[in-house]
Formats: structure tokens, C-alpha cells, sequence
């Protein structure tokens, strides 16, 4: 296939599908009915690239491209804007936070640049989009949210000299939720666990270190440890509730060995 029409086809494609022969469901969706197949199609692409397989991660991200046809023809249909318009934009946002690359600004390092492009970024908002946690995505994980929010905070100097105070920052707020605990008060407990888990992430954030990528690597490795032990109970004739704590830590301390 020619590689410079592709783009072409897809959205012939997606044309039809909406057009008055095409097919009942593809015509049937909005800009929100399809709100939460984006969000599905981003989180099966992250699962793509983690896989390493090629075949995978190209086939989730024509998933990815496909959502975007589909919302730029449905805004088109309504003659507010169609594809075109959006990658022109990007095109043009790219060209114009890049004046290293497309201007004559230089620049010794990525640092540098990344200055440069919150620069740039103040200049194009509106008068009260001026806050540096303007344009944070409401929808993100909160997790990565948190970590978005405190390095838009840092980079105006609102931060911790060193991670020791990231550490007792955490154990403060972790005294917090112990006493919010002996109040049985619910908001406060509720309160107090997101404080805990904002100053962790912030630890996280100092360490250089993604916090949703970091959960999600744990949350693999419990998964993989606790389907082998239900492997291991099975094995050996048990049901896992009906044994004890300790026979149940037994075969999780195996676990270690192989996902550790």
C-alpha cells in the first residue's frame, strides 16, 4: 500500500461508515457515546506496548487513530472542523514550540528546551488559564494526575530541597490517618488517605520515578504471585478458604522466587 495514502483510506472509510448507507452503530455515535471507547482503546494500547509485540502495539494504535477519525468526521458532519484541521494545529503547535528546531533559539540540553516550551505554552493561554496547573486533564488516573499537578508546582519553585522531607512529610500524614482512624469519622479518614497518597507520589515525583507506572508493575507482580499460589493450593488438593493466614503466606513466600 502506498505509504502516503493510508490516512486517506481511513477516513474514507469512516466517511462511509457514518454516511447515510453505512453502518447503524458507527452512525449512531456521539462525541460522548465514544468518550469511554478512548479512553478503553488508550489503556489497550499502554497493555500493546508493554507486550512488546509489534503486530499488537501497530493494530492498538490504528484503535487509537480510529477514535480520532470517528470524532473528526462527527465534527465535520456538524461543519465545525475535520481532520485536516487537527493535524494542521498539531503540526503547527509542534513548529511553534520547536523555534530550536524551526527558528533560530538555541538550546544546549533538553532541559532547556522543556523551559522553552512552558514558555511558549504561557504565552498561547488566555488570561485566566495563566495558573501553572492550567490544562492538567481532569480525567487522568489520579495518580498520575497528583504527579502532573506537583511538577507543574515544582518548576515554580514549590517544592522539597530534599527527599528526606518528601519521607517525613509521608510519615506525618500517615499519623494523620491513624488518628483520623481512632475519630471513626469517614470524611476524615477519607481526607487524611489521600494525603497520605499525595505525599507518596510526591516521593515518587523527587525519585524521578512514575507512580502509576510503578503501581501498575506491582499490582502485575501481585497478580502473578497470587495466581500461583492458587496453582499451588489446587496442586496440593486445597481450597484457599479454607486454609489458614500462615498456610496462605507459606505459599506466597515461594512466589518470591519466581516474581520477585
Amino acid at each position: 500500500m502506498n505509504k502516503n495514502y493510508g490516512i486517506y483510506h481511513l477516513l474514507s472509510v469512516v466517511e462511509t461508515l457514518r454516511g447515510e448507507n453505512g453502518c447503524p452503530w458507527d452512525r449512531e455515535q456521539t462525541i460522548e457515546s465514544l468518550r469511554p471507547y478512548l479512553i478503553e482503546e488508550a489503556y489497550e494500547l499502554l497493555d500493546a506496548i508493554d507486550g512488546g509485540d509489534l503486530a499488537e502495539h501497530r493494530e492498538e494504535l490504528g484503535d487509537v487513530l480510529l477514535q480520532v477519525a470517528l470524532q473528526s468526521e462527527i465534527r465535520k458532519e456538524a461543519d465545525e472542523f475535520d481532520f485536516d484541521d487537527v493535524a494542521e494545529e498539531i503540526a503547527e503547535k509542534l513548529i511553534r514550540r520547536h523555534p530550536h528546531v524551526f527558528g533560530d533559539v538555541e538550546v544546549e540540553n533538553a532541559e532547556e528546551v522543556l523551559k522553552n516550551w512552558e514558555k511558549i505554552k504561557k504565552t498561547e493561554k488566555t488570561e485566566e488559564k495563566r495558573s501553572v496547573l492550567a490544562g492538567v486533564p481532569k480525567h487522568l488516573p489520579a495518580l498520575q494526575k497528583a504527579q502532573r499537578i506537583q511538577s507543574r508546582a515544582a518548576k515554580v519553585g514549590f517544592n522539597w530541597d530534599e527527599p528526606s522531607q518528601v519521607i517525613d512529610k509521608i510519615a506525618e500524614e500517615v499519623e494523620e490517618l491513624r488518628e483520623a482512624f481512632e475519630t471513626n469519622n469517614r470524611d476524615e479518614i477519607m481526607s487524611e488517605f489521600g494525603d497520605v497518597l499525595f505525599a507518596i507520589v510526591n516521593l515518587a515525583r523527587f525519585a524521578d520515578l512514575s507512580a502509576e507506572a510503578a503501581l501498575r508493575k506491582t499490582n502485575l507482580k501481585f497478580m502473578n504471585r497470587f495466581m500461583l499460589v492458587e496453582k499451588e493450593v489446587d496442586a496440593d488438593g486445597l481450597e484457599m478458604s479454607e486454609c489458614s493466614l500462615t498456610q496462605l503466606d507459606k505459599y506466597w513466600e515461594k512466589t518470591k522466587s519466581v516474581y520477585p
